[in-house]
């Protein structure tokens, strides 16, 4: 996407279908069976819009978590464009470009944090601090709310006595929550790197890696990538190609990568794990 970086029209069509594919998904199909109801006034859509908890479906949530979720996803939006501007405005990252043209491309660059990952700047230009907010936002569930939403009582009652019935088991003490597991990954991985972060440790940071690891988690694809002019000790043979910042990994480094992007993809199946971990 850097090629479009100066398509600022193309930019702003990408934008709302980015939103409306990921984190908005949930409101946005929640309002179309709204409009249906409104309209139609269909038995079917009334029931769907009733019944959320009901269904099953993971994706149609109650109107009341819908609204919140549009405030969430716009604020952390907001957030992360104004953080954004402040740090990185008159930065080399954004040259040639004029005040609209940066405006477009932050807010292109702040709704990809969370999803898609497409990107219209060299990650690896940006301040620390702005990446340290990223991996935040690459972390977060992509239903995330600003208030907790629980479903109705029958909902509640029959999670609480789920609950009750795994509890005292020996195997749910042992399963660790998914910040635990997401540490262990990047450990491992600075382990398998261990000899390219001492021979290069510009392009092998601990930063770099970090923002690899969650943004497979996340299944975002945000990457640094990987620039020969950062070599300590310039490699022969060595030229500049875009790719992901994980190409120069080992072996052993891309397998648990790939690993980790299944888990990511299968976290909501362990959301509530290390809960018998009482860290108090």
């Amino acid at each position: 996407m850097i090629v479009f970086r100066n398509n600022s029209a193309f930019l702003l069509i990408l934008i709302p279908l980015i939103l409306l594919g990921s984190t908005l998904f949930p409101s946005c199909l929640g309002f179309c069976l709204w409009v249906i109801h409104k309209f139609r006034t269909k038995a079917e859509t009334s029931y769907l819009l009733r019944n959320t908890s009901e269904i099953g479906y993971l994706h149609l949530l109650p109107s009341l978590h819908s609204r919140l979720l549009v405030a969430t996803v716009l604020g952390l939006i907001g957030i992360q464009f104004v953080i954004f501007s402040a740090m990185q405005w008159n930065s080399k990252a954004f040259g040639g470009l004029g005040p609209s043209e940066k405006a477009i491309g932050i807010l292109f660059q702040c709704v990809n944090s969370r999803h898609t990952g497409e990107t219209i700047v060299d990650l690896s230009t940006i301040a620390p601090a702005m990446l340290v907010l990223f991996v935040f936002m690459m972390y977060l569930p992509p239903y995330t709310s600003f208030l907790p939403v629980n479903g109705d009582g029958e909902r509640s009652h029959a999670t609480a006595g789920k609950r009750l019935k795994i509890q005292g088991k020996i195997t749910e003490s042992l399963v660790l929550s998914q910040l635990s597991y997401v540490a262990i990954f990047i450990i491992t991985i600075c382990i398998t790197e261990r000899d390219k972060m001492k021979e290069d440790p510009l392009n092998f940071s601990v930063l770099n890696i970090v923002v690899e690891v969650i943004s497979a988690y996340g299944n975002v694809g945000f990457t640094t990538g990987y620039s020969c002019k950062r070599q300590l000790k310039p490699e022969t043979g060595c030229t500049e190609k875009w790719f992901g910042f994980a190409g120069r990994w080992s072996d052993q480094g891309k397998i648990i990568l790939i690993i980790v992007m299944f888990f990511g993809r299968l976290k909501k199946f362990n959301m509530n794990g290390g809960r018998g971990w009482k860290l108090l």
